[in-house]
């Protein structure tokens, strides 16, 4: 994020010029970075670039899908409280394991344990469902209560827990802590805006994950042969109380009274592909889906007029097993050096002012090398 670089980035941070040297830095005078700065928008305009929207949100990303390109954010990396778009999480690590068409009968224990307050699809013990109608109720309605159920057949809340957590680390979360599989309010569960789009990704790669949060209604069982009807209650996907978003493919949304509003939301047009989260609006329960929908008409209007700020990380089990680069896990806030949005259009300095940064810095530590040497014949170089 500001002022920082990744491994591979041909871009130096501020601070990395610096350290490159004292007298380069000093005929520069470069401000100092500060830690203000990390709450601040960051984009990267080119000219003709359009303005970024005005956000409430207390964090919010947006990047390229397949790519990875991060094309602005605020306060991207910031531990937030996720609600139910925690969900994302718990389907790419539970959705996998389980076919489909396979049933199982829900106990009084598998619903034993969820939370007072918590959003249900109406999943009754008793009742026979397959695990395609569990997970209808986990997209579609943020059933607690069928998340419940698949975490217990996968043997447990707490090694489900455990398991979400080793996939966050793979996924390169490092927001994220996980207390309970479905988002639900408690104390030390946190993500970010950066780790939510990380899920969102990677669960797209998945058809059926794709195919869960696109679905808007779906018939959900209700004893004997009967059943109900559930909607969807992704708003921007349904169009219920806001306008529905042309091109809408997901992803997920969620609100408690503690998180607020949450929204992580994919869509395609022209064949690119972005992610949006938003994250804790200051007001309005609309404002997540406004907000979003926002920023989605300002990413596909940028493309190519703004720099990345950032990347999403890629997972660890899909990088290649032998490698000789030096480059590092993702670290949260490490990213191409981005500048803060100050409303103007143009290229910012990021890179110009790096490389001469670069250059003086390697000017000044010759000439300390220089001085260094003792006299007497002069080695060659």
């Amino acid at each position: 994020m500001p002022g920082t670089t990744s491994a591979s980035s041909p871009h130096f941070s501020r601070r990395s010029a610096l350290g490159l040297g004292a007298g380069a830095a000093a005929a520069l005078a470069l401000p100092a970075q500060t830690a203000s700065a990390a709450s601040r928008v960051q984009v990267r305009y080119r000219a003709g670039a359009p303005k970024l929207p005005k956000l409430a949100a207390k964090a919010w990303l947006i990047a390229d899908n397949d790519s990875g390109e991060v094309l602005a954010s605020y306060n991207g990396h910031r531990r937030l409280p996720p609600a139910s778009t925690l969900k994302m999480l718990f389907a790419d690590t539970v959705l996998p394991k389980f076919d489909s068409t396979l049933r199982h009968k829900v106990t009084a224990e598998d619903l034993a344990d969820i939370p007072f307050g918590s959003s249900l699809v109406g999943v009754q013990a008793g009742t026979t469902y397959s695990v395609h109608q569990l997970w209808q109720g986990v997209f579609l309605r943020s059933g607690n209560d069928a998340v419940h159920v698949l975490a217990n057949m996968n043997g447990g809340v707490a090694k489900t827990v455990a398991q979400m957590q080793a996939r966050a680390k793979d996924l390169q979360a490092n927001d994220t802590h996980v207390v309970s599989p479905d988002g639900f309010d408690h104390k030390g569960q946190v993500s970010s805006a950066y780790d939510l789009t990380l899920f969102a990704r990677a669960g797209l790669k998945n058809d059926d994950f794709r195919g869960y949060c696109a679905t808007k209604v779906a018939d959900f069982p209700a004893g004997g042969s009967k059943t109900f009807q559930i909607q969807n209650t992704d708003r921007l996907l349904t169009g219920q109380g806001v306008t529905p978003y042309e091109g809408l493919i997901g992803v997920k949304n969620g609100y408690t009274s503690h998180a607020g509003n949450t929204f992580t939301g994919a869509a395609t047009r022209g064949g690119r592909t972005l992610l949006v989260t938003v994250m804790h609006p200051k007001s309005g329960y609309e404002a997540v889906y406004e907000e979003t929908a926002a920023l989605l008409d300002w990413g596909f209007a940028a493309a190519n007029k703004v720099r990345p700020v950032d990347e999403l990380a890629t997972p660890l089990s899909e990088q290649p097993k032998k490698s000789t680069s030096t480059r590092a896990p993702h670290v949260a806030g490490a990213g191409p050096a981005a500048s803060t949005s100050t409303g103007s259009h143009g290229d910012d300095w990021a890179l110009g002012g790096s490389m001469a940064v670069a250059a003086l810095a390697g000017g000044g530590l010759l000439a300390l090398r220089r001085r260094a040497k003792p006299t007497g014949r002069r080695r060659k170089a």
